[in-house]
């Protein structure tokens, strides 16, 4: 779910630049791993960066200063991918790059991300977004906790936990990372070794806090408008979720988009080695027909 250094990133850009062109898109551009080794593999190409992260772009600008000229980034929100292309003046590119990682920075950002540290829930990627967590675990109906413990955590003890937070933040408001683990500890059988009982809790949350499964499906069929012929898609996703998300949009416009990739591709052994998080990385690729 999260990483200090772009995961797959060989593969994920040979696939991307492995048709010619260009001009690409990186959706997540993050701190620049990606979008650096794209201007290094292809000294023709330019990227266009987008990241609803300004923290990240900040990051981004520096890390990439050396190739200055061939790259503009911008604060938005990936959903928004056409809105920026037009203000870019572009109607075809060669290949978008969405990697869904968390990254490292993220995590220790004080932003609520982890729950191995004991910050004030918000959870937000975007600072200026209206939700945070604290407005989800403080306000949402037991029903709709619920809900999104399940759907979006596929959590086993999600009524459970719904009914103990409700009955918590009765007695007075949820503002920590720390104050929800314990309502997670109180309720959730835990033994050592095995998937902490909040991991699941908090990425249910911070998916509902950012809209994150409703904004991939809006955007991949986006990226048709715009994919010139033989242009290609990359999709590096971390959950089960996202990757079902990917898997039915390549299958659901195969008329329009062949894949690359007839199973996910996942990260080496010494790659997993290196970077424990990337793990879970799943990539898939295709190119428009």
């Amino acid at each position: 779910m999260m990483h200090h250094f772009p995961v797959l990133l060989e593969t994920a850009t040979d696939l991307l630049l492995g048709n010619g062109g260009k001009l690409y898109v990186d959706c997540t551009v993050g701190a620049g791993g990606h979008t650096r080794r794209i201007l290094e593999k292809n000294p023709q190409a330019y990227v266009i960066g987008i990241d609803r992260d300004p923290q990240a772009l900040k990051l981004a600008e520096e890390n990439l200063r050396e190739f200055e000229g061939r790259f503009s980034l911008y604060h938005a929100n990936f959903v928004h991918l056409d809105e920026v292309l037009l203000q870019e003046g572009v109607e075809q590119v060669d290949g978008f790059l969405f990697d869904l990682g968390m990254s490292m920075m993220q995590l220790k950002s004080a932003r609520g991300f982890s729950f191995q540290r004991d910050e004030f829930l918000d959870m937000r990627m975007d600072p200026s977004d209206p939700i945070t967590a604290y407005h989800v675990v403080n306000r949402y109906s037991q029903r709709d906790l619920e809900r999104i413990l399940r759907e979006y955590g596929e959590e086993p003890y999600a009524s459970r936990i719904a009914r103990a937070i409700v009955l918590r933040r009765k007695e007075k408001p949820i503002e920590t990372t720390g104050e929800l683990v314990q309502i997670v500890l109180s309720v959730v059988p835990y033994r050592r070794g095995r998937i902490h009982p909040a991991t699941r809790v908090f990425q249910a949350i911070r998916i509902e806090v950012n809209g994150e499964l409703r904004n991939l499906k809006e955007a991949l069929p986006k990226t048709l408008k715009f994919l010139r012929k033989g242009g290609r898609l990359v999709v590096i996703s971390f959950h089960s979720l996202e990757d079902r998300i990917v898997k039915n949009f390549f299958k659901e416009h195969s008329h329009e988009i062949k894949p690359l990739t007839k199973k996910p591709i996942t990260p080496s052994r010494e790659e997993i080695e290196k970077n424990p998080p990337s793990r879970s990385a799943k990539l898939r690729a295709g190119e428009k027909v």
